[in-house]
């Protein structure tokens, strides 16, 4: 029996856009995305959602120990930050001018880079 596979969407965020925390233990706080999973649809992102994590004794690591690292926060729990004015803004998708379709910025209308 095959195992199935939900649909791959776009998403407002990318890896290296910063974000703002608008739900959660975390709000208000802003952060640079560091990896997106589009299946699961979480974003990792830089400072937000740190967990503790026990380490096994490993040849790599032969002291083992607990870690503190970034944990997955859901999509819908974050909001793009402005480049232009630094505020957390919708995100929209129009055709540029190549062509392809480029994010922007619904408070200023700006493009966004990335």
């Amino acid at each position: 029996m095959e195992k199935k596979t939900k649909k791959q969407t776009k998403l407002h965020i990318k890896t290296g856009d910063t974000v703002k925390v608008i739900a959660g233990d975390d709000k208000g706080k802003t952060g640079k995305v560091l990896a997106v999973d589009t299946a699961k649809t979480r974003a990792f992102v830089e400072g937000i959602n740190i967990v503790t994590k026990h380490v096994k004794p490993t040849a790599a690591k032969p002291q083992g120990g607990i870690e503190k690292k970034e944990a997955a926060v859901h999509i819908s729990n974050l909001m793009l930050v402005d480049p232009k004015s630094g505020e957390a803004t919708r995100t929209g998708r129009k055709i540029g001018e190549n062509g392809k379709l480029v994010r922007y910025s619904k408070k200023t209308g700006e493009v966004i880079n990335g």
